[in-house]
């Protein structure tokens, strides 16, 4: 069974997730071992078999797998059980049993969400640009309307790259306070005239603004080796990355 992390605040009898590492899967390579991508230039029948022992391992072996095409955008779907074609977008929700929402990162911000007295859950996939772009609030708003309630829903921001291994440029940083100028904070200037951006602690001042209950991880992709990292293998000439796989679904029983 592949490790991954969770946290108690999703706990609940009728949801189950996990922010999978990069080890228990059947990959190799770069690719080693559970790439979950199938955008990758793995094999692609071991992208879908890691896909499918990950959600086993949050008791999701017969459920549908429901993914994206990611593309940094704003852009939340309702999970179709019977259409499951990779729509573009990044983030997903569901009120629905027996399907296994599921979004990529590799130093990208994994965030999920659960309304366990509603039984509404969500997953989305936060880079800088989807943060700035809106996709939280994409996310909860999209949840609010399959039946969640905003004081119910809790969420957590999985393991990502952290402010001290992010270094970032001045068009970065312009971009980002251009449209939330509050955000300041969370850039602090760097030897070479550069910034390092704490993103976790962004999308988790979206979450607040949003008054959303949450926790947020501290594990840094860059520099732990349980994790894919799309930097570390671009700082070490690599030919490409593995893609880590979240996963939240809703169980019936």
């Amino acid at each position: 069974m592949p490790p991954f992390l969770s946290h108690h605040i999703l706990n609940d009898k009728h949801i189950k997730h996990g922010f999978f590492t990069r080890h228990g899967g059947f990959s190799s390579g770069v690719y080693e071992s559970l790439n979950c991508g199938l955008g990758s230039n793995d094999d692609i029948t071991l992208a879908h078999k890691n896909r499918k022992i990950a959600a086993a391992a949050i008791g999701g072996k017969h459920d549908a797998i429901s993914g994206l095409y990611q593309i940094h955008s704003n852009i939340c779907h309702i999970a179709d059980p019977i259409k499951l074609d990779r729509p573009e977008g990044d983030a997903l929700v569901t009120d629905k049993p027996h399907i296994t929402l599921a979004i990529l990162t590799a130093d990208c911000v994994p965030v999920l969400f659960a309304d366990p007295k509603n039984k509404v859950i969500g997953a989305a996939h936060a880079g800088w640009r989807g943060a700035v772009r809106g996709i939280i609030t994409s996310t909860v708003d999209k949840m609010l309307q399959i039946g969640a309630v905003s004081e119910n829903i809790k969420a957590v921001i999985g393991p990502a790259i952290q402010q001290k291994s992010y270094q970032v440029s001045f068009d970065l940083r312009d971009e980002v306070l251009s449209k939330h100028p509050n955000s300041e904070h969370h850039f602090i200037p760097d030897n070479d005239g550069k910034w390092k951006f704490n993103l976790p602690g962004f999308v988790s001042d979206l979450l607040v603004h949003l008054d959303i209950q949450h926790h947020r991880m501290n594990e840094d992709t860059y520099s732990d080796d349980r994790f894919f990292s799309h930097r570390r293998s671009t700082h070490q000439n690599g030919i490409d990355t593995g893609r880590l796989v979240s996963m939240i679904r809703l169980d019936s029983n």
